[in-house]
């Protein structure tokens, strides 16, 4: 895994990028610029430049966020997150750590993992 302290980071991701990268946090709903981003191409980790996703996965779960129901095999890795008094399921960039977002499953979607990605766009950068 990718590792650098916080003045590298700082020096390499914008300050809302840092925030929500390196220190877990989210961007408000409906606010990131892939919430309804449809065009094809593969989703990076906007710190390290890693293939996360790739859009045949992603879908509009209406949640405010990008929503996508599988990565790119060995692309992120899961933690648990028992913060604000939730038990969720984090997902981090598999190379650096970055803190991307967190999964949910059995919500109902018509996706073939029965799971949603619900990922920071802030945490990402497209290339078609």
């Amino acid at each position: 895994m990718t590792t650098k302290t916080d003045a590298e980071w700082r020096a390499v991701l914008t300050p809302e990028q840092f925030r929500v990268l390196r220190q877990k946090g989210t961007e408000p709903p409906g606010t990131g610029k892939y919430n309804k981003f449809h065009e094809k191409g593969v989703y990076h980790c906007a710190g390290c430049d890693a293939p996360l996703y790739v859009s045949d996965t992603k879908f509009d779960s209406g949640c405010g966020w990008p929503a996508f129901f599988d990565a790119i095999p060995g692309a992120v890795i899961r933690h648990e997150d028992n913060s604000h008094g939730m038990q969720r399921i984090e997902i981090c960039c598999s190379k650096c750590g970055g803190h991307l977002g967190h999964v949910f499953k059995g919500e109902g979607f018509p996706t073939p993992t029965d799971e949603r990605h619900c990922v920071n766009s802030v945490s990402l950068r497209f290339k078609e």
